[in-house]
Formats: C-alpha cells, structure tokens, sequence
C-alpha cells in the first residue's frame, strides 16, 4: 500500500510534469467524475442497426487447430483461462469477475472513480485483474461455437456474458476504472459479436436471450460514453489514447444505435488519423521507446483499420503508410531465430487473441500485414480468424516503402552486422533515441546507448525486459534502470531521474555525433546528457565499430568530466549461454557460435555476477511477473577521462 508521505511525492512529481493546460484539463475531468457518481442515466433503447459483417464462406480449420481451439475453449469453460504470455489462471465458474485470480483479492464494488487501482490490499495485483476483464478468451468460446455450431458453446458465452454483466454494472467496480480496459473489452466484444453471427445468433433466442442482449448493448453504451468522456490526454496519451481510441470507434462501428453513435464515430476516426502518425516516428517507430508496445499499439490501429474497410469508410492511405512503416522496423529488428530485442517496457498486453495462448505477436503482426498490405494469402491462423471475423476490401498500400532498412535515426535505433535474414546472421543494435515520449514517458528506460546482439538467431547480448509494473519498488527501479542494459553507469546513479514507477522527471538526451554508412561496415559515435546534471557534470560518449570481413564489434565507452567518477559497464547475456570470465578474457559459447571479449582501459575490475537480489543484478525478465538469473559481466573503473575498450570477436561452429 502506497504511504500517504509517498502518495505526496508522486503527486508533487506528477505535478511537475504537467503543463498548465493539463492542471485545467485534470480539473475539468474530476468535476465530470464527480457528476458521473452521482447520476448515470441508463441509455436510450437502441436502435436496430447492429452490424454484422458478411462473411462469404466457412473458414477452413485443420484438425490439429481445431482439437487445439476446442481444447482451449474446455478448459475455458472449466473455470481455466490463459492470462497474460501463457500462464493460466483458476478464475472460477461462472468467473468471478473483480477478483485478482493470483492474490485472490476482491475489488470492492463501488464507484470506480473511488478505487485506488495501485492499492494491493484493496484490488489485489490491477494487471491480473484488468487481463481477464479484456475477455480475450470469451472470443474463443466465439471460436469453438463458429468451427462446431454446437449451441454448448453459446451456452457458455451466455453464462460468462451474464454473470460479467451482473457483477460489473456501469462504473462499478475496478472493471471500470480504465478507459483503455473498456476500448480493448469493447474490441473483444466486437469479435465476439461477428463469430457467432451477430443479431441473429441463437444466443439471443428466447426471453433470457433477449434480456441478454438488452443489458449488453446497454454495457455497450455505457463502455463508448464512458471512454469519450475520460479519454488519455496530454502527457497521458500513449498507447492508452490509441487503445481507447480504436475501442471506441470498433463500437461506434459495429453497434451504430444511438443518437450519440455517429459523433463517438467520428471523433474516433478522426484522432485516430492523427495518432496513428503522431505517436510513430518518419522512419516507423513507436515514440514510446517500447518494442512491446510498438506491437500493442500496431494492433489496436490494425483491427480499428479493418473495421473501417468492412463498414466501407476506410482510413486514409497516410493511416495505412503509418502502419506500412512500424513493420518495416519490426521486420528489421527482429533477427533471423524471430526475437525482438525486449526494449523498454512490456506486460504481454495483448489486443486480441485467435491463436494458441503464447503465440509469436511479433510474428502474427507481421503476417497480418503480409496478408493485408502485401495481400498475401494469410498462413497464420490468428490472422486467417481476424479477417474472417472483419472481412472487407483490402487497403491500398505504398508500393515505394520498402520491407526492411537498417538505419531508423529518427525514431533512435541503428542496425549492425551481416548476413541477415540468413542461418549465419549477426544483428546487433545500438538504442540512440529519446528516453520515452511526452511529459512522463512512461515507458521508457534508463538505456541511453545500450546495444543488443544475436548471433545466428540466439540472442547474445540482451535488454533484460521488464518483469513486473507492481512488485517491490526495487524491481521496478532495477529493470527500468541503467544497470539493467548494456551501457554506461556513472556513480551508481541511472542516466535519468524516476519520478514514480510511470514516470521520469530528467531524462537524458541521445545524439548521433557519427552516423554510420551501412550495417557491415558500421562506423558509430554518439553520447547522451544524462549525467550532466550533475555537480561535475559528465557526459558519456560511445563509439560502436562493425567489421564484418572479421566478424569484430569493438565497443569504446569514454567520460569526460573534470573529476574522477565511478564508471560501471554493463554487458547481460542470455539465460541459456555458457560464459566464462578468466585471466584470458571472456568466453561465451551458444549452440551455433562462439564469442571471446577483451577489454581493456586503465585499472579495470571485471566481475561476473548472476542473480544478485540486493542491490539486484543479473536478471532477465521474458515474460510478465517472471524472472530468472542471467549472467552479466560488470566492468569497473574509477576515471575522469580514460575510456574503456571491449573488443567482441564472433565464430561460428
């Protein structure tokens, strides 16, 4: 439970990262809360222009999916359901639904506006509670009834879809205390809807079908007016803006029945135009700094875009340009064995899920943008699902943007190395971008010029992930912070100043002093502020050189600074690496490679830690809420100027 003395500091620190007009906005939208509490008027009756999509045909399901598919929906149906990457959870049945399915704490059932979501006494752990509220899995249930028409299944949904009703009336409880939470229940819901054919489904037949269906358009209604009012603004509005967003116009789309429907419609559309460019860089990446949350947010303006195509309104060519370019650095950045470096912030967030529970997204993504902007004929069976549930004309693309690049200065990443897309693949990356995006950029880490590394598709060198939002303070602080990626750490302190556990108050600034001419070749030199805020202000500089006739990455790390400083270098490698450190250097062995390392520089202490807890070091995070021990090679020095070289010679075998 937060302390009332560091409720304060977080409150005057968000404060600080407020412009005066977010002060008048966050007023203004407490004033409308407040009147929200006191008066919720139950929506007109709606009108009969639900929309369901035409479908020609039935989807082809090979066995070996639908035993999984059915599989999958048994167990749902049993009380046991996949949350987050692939854990799965006893949540009950009929679930209960405010109900934390790890802690088993209960949120209370009040006014959502009077739950403190961060109160783990009060709700429990927020994430495990909102990840089963999304109601990915009721869109399995959708699945199974689609590839059976077996009314079993709908008899399911209709006791999932009651009891949620039931437990979770508008704007009670902790299911209603995230705008971005009802844009991705209202997405789910929309599938939902298409797969089991919409208004005429037999899940509406008799009395207790109709009553099922009144109070759910009702939800409805009460999900779209309530995220149009409490949208994500100012230094807020991130991925959340883009979710809400894409939720609100997915159910302003398919259920068009009141006379509030047409104006969330369009605003919807309309800003979605706008994020869509503003929160991606010129060269395709996601401004928050977060390779997992460039995904989440790819998602939303996919399915919102194919929503637009099947109700005949597309999105502009710009929309679709802006999505053309986020998979083109996708495609780039992931390696040849398909890993995407883990940079910046992730919690497995998923928009929707028509696939195995923990399916490949980086891979689903880049197939539904094969089959929709390449118009390929779609293999991956998530995507073959998606454009059965929301079939419509396929977008018209810009034929000029190419798949891959290597160089992303703009949006703060470059690409070294050889070979790629083939077995003997060596990509490296070095992160020269900003921080995170706007006031709190909230997403990012302390990783100024931190560099990753995969080798013949395994990951070498690594950005450790995130392992939880919610635990312990340190655990936050340690894998956001600087020790926790592979770059420079001045006097134990993180290159930027954390505010809160969303939030930076000092962030330091990258640039590229050299920039290089090709990724074999790669010649690179840049430095970043960090660390000039202090009383000797330092600032550190790197230069990044690839060779690949020798297959070398040389690493030289400088200072300057007119006093001595502690100067700590990180470099993490991957669980499953054999890595030795000895008299002769440092040995590190994969299955298909192997890599020795020298450093050198004046009066070097090199050590080898794996899972150190306090200060904690040494830990990777690929999924939400785990970690496990990795190896990290520390290497120190006390200097004012004298850089540090590490020479990595790579070998395969």
């Amino acid at each position: 439970m937060m302390s009332e003395a560091t409720g304060m500091v977080w409150l005057v620190n968000r404060l600080r990262c407020m412009s005066v007009a977010e002060v008048g906005y966050r007023i203004r939208q407490a004033a409308v809360t407040r009147v929200a509490k006191r008066l919720r008027a139950r929506a007109a009756p709606p009108l009969p222009r639900a929309r369901t999509f035409n479908r020609h045909g039935a989807l082809a399901v090979p066995p070996a999916e639908r035993d999984a598919l059915l599989a999958d929906a048994d167990s749902i149906c049993a009380g046991h359901v996949v949350l987050f990457a692939n854990r799965r959870f006893d949540v009950g049945m009929p679930p209960v639904w405010n109900r934390d399915p790890d802690s088993g704490v209960v949120g209370p059932s009040i006014y959502a506006g009077d739950i403190a979501i961060t109160n783990r006494e009060q709700v429990g752990d927020i994430k495990h509670v909102w990840e089963l509220n999304r109601h990915l899995h009721l869109v399995r249930l959708a699945q199974a009834w689609t590839v059976t028409n077996d009314v079993a299944w709908l008899h399911a949904l209709h006791t999932q879809l009651r009891s949620w009703l039931d437990q979770c009336p508008p704007l009670v409880g902790p299911n209603w205390a995230s705008s971005l939470e009802l844009g991705i229940r209202l997405i789910n819901w929309g599938l939902v809807w298409q797969l089991i054919g919409g208004e005429g489904s037999g899940l509406f037949a008799g009395e207790e079908g109709q009553r099922l269906r009144a109070d759910w358009l009702d939800a409805i209604h009460a999900h779209c007016s309530a995220i149009a009012r409490h949208l994500s603004r100012h230094s807020s509005a991130n991925n959340h803006l883009i979710g809400e967003l894409a939720g609100l116009y997915v159910g302003a789309s398919i259920w068009p029945c009141w006379k509030a429907s047409g104006a969330w419609l369009e605003q919807a559309r309309g800003e979605l135009e706008h994020e869509a460019q503003a929160q991606f860089s010129r060269d395709g990446v996601n401004r928050e700094q977060a390779f997992a949350y460039h995904v989440f947010s790819s998602e939303f303006l996919f399915v919102a875009g194919l929503v637009g195509q099947a109700c005949d309104h597309p999105f502009s060519r710009a929309y679709w340009a802006s999505l053309q370019r986020a998979l083109r650095f996708l495609r780039s950045v992931r390696d040849v064995g398909g890993n995407v470096p883990m940079v910046g912030d992730a919690d497995d967030g998923i928009v929707f899920r028509l696939d195995a529970p923990g399916a490949d997204r980086a891979g689903q993504l880049l197939a539904l943008g094969d089959a929709v902007l390449r118009r390929m004929e779609p293999a991956h069976p998530g995507v073959r699902w998606l454009l059965h549930a929301l079939p419509g004309k396929r977008p018209e693309a810009d034929p000029h943007e190419s798949d891959t690049g290597w160089a992303f200065p703009d949006g703060g990443y470059l690409l070294f190395g050889s070979h790629f897309g083939e077995p003997d693949e060596i990509k490296g990356m070095v992160d020269c971008g900003p921080l995170g995006y706007l006031g709190i950029a909230a997403h990012g880490h302390a990783d100024a010029l931190a560099l990753t590394l995969s080798i013949g598709g395994e990951a070498c060198l690594v950005d450790p992930g995130t392992y939880s939002y919610w635990q312990e303070h340190k655990w936050r602080d340690y894998f956001r912070g600087t020790s926790a990626h592979n770059t420079v750490r001045i006097d134990g302190l993180d290159q930027s100043v954390s505010g809160g556990r969303f939030m930076w108050l000092k962030k330091a600034r990258a640039a590229i002093e050299r920039m290089p001419q090709s990724p074999h070749e790669f010649d690179f030199r840049g430095s970043h502020d960090g660390y000039e805020r202090l009383a000797d202000p330092v600032r550190h500089m790197r230069g990044v050189r690839y060779d690949a006739a020798s297959a070398t990455l040389t690493v030289r790390d400088e200072i300057a600074a007119k006093k001595h400083h502690q100067v700590e270098l990180f470099w993490h490698f991957a669980p499953g690496l054999d890595v030795r450190l000895n008299s002769a250097g440092l040995h590190v062995r994969g299955k298909r490679f192997a890599l020795q390392m020298h450093a050198h520089g004046a009066d070097l202490k090199l050590e080898l830690v794996r899972g150190n807890e306090n200060p904690p070091l040494g830990w990777y995070s690929r999924c939400y809420e785990h970690r496990q021990p990795c190896d990290v090679l520390k290497i120190s020095t006390v200097s004012s100027a004298v850089p540090v070289e590490c020479k990595f010679t790579i070998t395969f075998f």
